[in-house]
């Protein structure tokens, strides 16, 4: 009895656990499948940042290129991979160059360069083409195009159109314009790469070039100072010779009004006189005498006049009386 009980429960227990064995078996499989299936899909999702391009490869063959942010589709791999292409602006400096200006000196100039892949796809597999998708082979070649694009942009001006003291005079920013429309040409027909602005960010003169500029500067202020001075001098002339003028108009003016009220009190004067002598003929000509005598003798003359003589004479004789006579005075003996 004891051994068919045993053999009883063992059977029970067996028949128990093939259902529980079943499931859980089919639970693994089941998870496996979703982390299978999770894993195909995720593998067929691309995911788009912005600032960012993604190529997608068949075979190492590009096939699509996506450049707006968001998620797309791809086919698992190995059928198609994707790369990823950096659109971000991005910098670059050529480093202190030595270039040769068109009146034949020599000037260091160091330039800096902006730029990015475009986001377009022709520029984005071109980029993929020449550098690999590897940004610092594109700034080193980048570099060798600014030194050889420097040396010829240079030769273009003059030094005095680099370094002058008269800022009306620098012709920096045509210069930063033509090397810009010339590496912009080449890193775009070569490389696929956008120049999105260029600048000089340092510019030096050898020993000999400062020499002779500081030696032009010179030249330039003694050539300023001079036409100046004599910019002063002919100012100083014109001025003097105008006041000259109008001092002699002005005294001119003067004369002929002193000259017209000189003429004025003559005749006044006149007709004062005529007045006097019409009134009393004798007492006019003894005034007439007197001022007469007046402008004649200063302080200094010594005159001796008889009495007989005029004015004297009607000092002694007195004055004509109203019939126009007067009174002979007696002769005196001697």
């Amino acid at each position: 009895m004891f051994h068919s009980h045993s053999h009883s429960d063992h059977s029970h227990r067996r028949e128990a656990a093939a259902p529980n064995s079943w499931l859980s078996r089919n639970v693994r499989f089941f998870v496996a499948g979703i982390v299978v299936c999770a894993a195909a899909f995720s593998a067929c999702l691309v995911l788009v940042g912005p600032g960012q391009a993604v190529v997608i490869t068949r075979f190492g063959d590009p096939i699509r290129v996506l450049t707006k942010p968001g998620l797309a589709w791809k086919a698992p791999a190995p059928l198609e991979s994707k790369i990823d292409v950096d659109l971000r602006l991005k910098t670059t400096s050529s480093g202190l160059q030595d270039v040769g200006t068109r009146d034949g000196l020599r000037v260091l100039m160091q330039a800096y360069v902006a730029w990015q892949v475009p986001d377009d796809s022709d520029h984005i597999r071109q980029f993929l083409r020449a550098v690999r998708n590897r940004p610092e082979i594109a700034a080193e070649q980048l570099r060798s195009f600014v030194g050889s694009s420097l040396e010829i942009t240079a030769s273009n001006f003059d030094l005095a159109d680099l370094v002058n003291t008269d800022p009306k005079s620098i012709r920096l920013a045509q210069l930063e314009r033509q090397l810009h429309q010339r590496l912009d040409e080449q890193a775009l027909e070569v490389y696929g790469i956008a120049v999105r602005q260029v600048g000089i960010e340092r510019l030096t003169l050898p020993a000999e070039t400062l020499n002779a500029t500081v030696e032009r500067m010179k030249a330039e202020r003694t050539t300023v100072a001079t036409e100046r001075s004599a910019e002063g001098q002919r100012v100083a002339a014109e001025i003097s010779s105008n006041a000259s003028r109008d001092a002699r108009v002005l005294v001119a003016k003067a004369k002929a009004e002193a000259a017209e009220i000189e003429a004025k009190a003559r005749i006044e004067a006149a007709d004062i006189y005529g007045s006097a002598y019409r009134a009393d003929p004798a007492l006019y000509r003894l005034l007439r005498s007197l001022d007469t005598l007046d402008q004649v003798i200063d302080s200094n003359t010594k005159l001796i006049l008889g009495t007989d003589a005029a004015p004297f004479d009607t000092l002694v004789d007195g004055p004509l009386g109203a019939g126009g006579t007067s009174e002979p005075t007696p002769e005196k003996k001697p």
